[in-house]
C-alpha cells in the first residue's frame, strides 16, 4: 500500500482548461495535495487555480515544463508524486484511481497514461513514452536538482524515462480512452502550434538522440508491468 500522493500540475496559459482538471484532482480521496505551478502565464490560469484548494506557485517569466515540474517537486511534501497535464479533457476521478492502482496494489513501481487521442502509433504499440501523466517515487529525483536545471524546457519526460530504465522499474501503462489532450495547433493556432511542436521535439532530441528515444520505447515496453 502506497502512502499519500502529491500531485503536480504544471500550467502555462491554460485558463480555459485547467479548471476541469483541478475539479477532479482537488476532490480525489487518494491525493493528499495538489500543487499548481503557473509557469509565467499571461492569462487567468493562476486566478482559476486559486478557486480550488490547491497550493499555487507562480513563476515569472515562463521557464518551461521542466523548470515548472522541478519547482513542484521541491514543494511536494509526500514520497509519491503524480504529474498531470493541465489541459486534459474528459478526465474523471476513475482515471486518477486507475493510474494509482498499479502502485497501490504493488504491481508496478511507476505508471504512465495512454490517452484516447494519443498518436496512433503509440496506441498501436501500447505505450506513450512521453506521456505527461505519470506516477513515481519522488526519491528517484533526489539529488538531481543540478541535472534538472540543465535540461531544456521539454526534456523532462525522456530524462525521467532514462532513470526508470536505469533502475529497471516495472512500469504500468494505464489506458485512458476517454481522456484527450488538445493539439497545440488547436489551442494556439496552426502556425504557433506547429512551432511549439517543433520546439518540443528539438528539446527532446537535445536531451536524448533519436536512436536513444527508440531504445527507450523498446525498453519501456519490455519493462511493462
Amino acid at each position: 500500500m502506497i502512502g499519500p500522493v502529491s500531485c503536480i500540475v504544471p500550467a502555462h496559459n491554460e485558463a480555459p482548461r485547467i479548471g476541469a482538471v483541478l475539479r477532479v484532482l482537488a476532490r480525489h480521496p487518494l491525493i493528499a495535495e495538489v500543487i499548481v505551478v503557473d509557469d509565467g502565464s499571461t492569462d487567468d490560469t493562476a486566478q482559476v487555480a486559486q478557486g480550488f484548494p490547491v497550493r499555487l506557485i507562480r513563476l515569472s517569466p515562463n521557464r518551461g515544463k521542466t523548470a515548472a515540474v522541478a519547482e513542484g517537486l521541491r514543494a511536494a511534501q509526500h514520497d509519491l508524486v503524480m504529474l498531470i497535464d493541465s489541459d486534459l479533457q474528459g478526465l474523471q476521478a476513475a482515471d486518477i484511481t486507475a493510474l494509482l492502482m498499479p502502485l497501490r496494489q504493488g504491481r508496478a513501481q511507476a505508471a504512465l497514461s495512454l490517452r484516447g487521442n494519443a498518436p496512433g502509433l503509440w496506441r498501436l504499440i501500447g505505450l506513450d513514452y512521453i506521456s505527461g501523466e505519470r506516477v513515481f517515487p519522488r526519491a528517484l529525483l533526489a539529488g538531481r536538482e543540478a541535472e534538472l536545471a540543465l535540461l531544456p524546457k521539454f526534456g523532462f519526460e525522456v530524462f525521467l524515462n532514462r532513470i526508470w530504465i536505469a533502475r529497471s522499474l516495472q512500469v504500468a501503462v494505464v489506458t485512458w480512452p476517454g481522456v484527450a489532450s488538445p493539439a497545440k495547433a488547436r489551442k494556439r493556432g496552426w502556425r504557433a502550434g506547429i512551432a511549439a511542436d517543433i520546439a518540443m521535439l528539438a528539446d527532446m532530441f537535445h536531451t536524448i538522440r533519436p536512436l536513444q528515444a527508440l531504445g527507450q520505447i523498446v525498453t519501456l515496453r519490455r519493462l511493462r508491468a
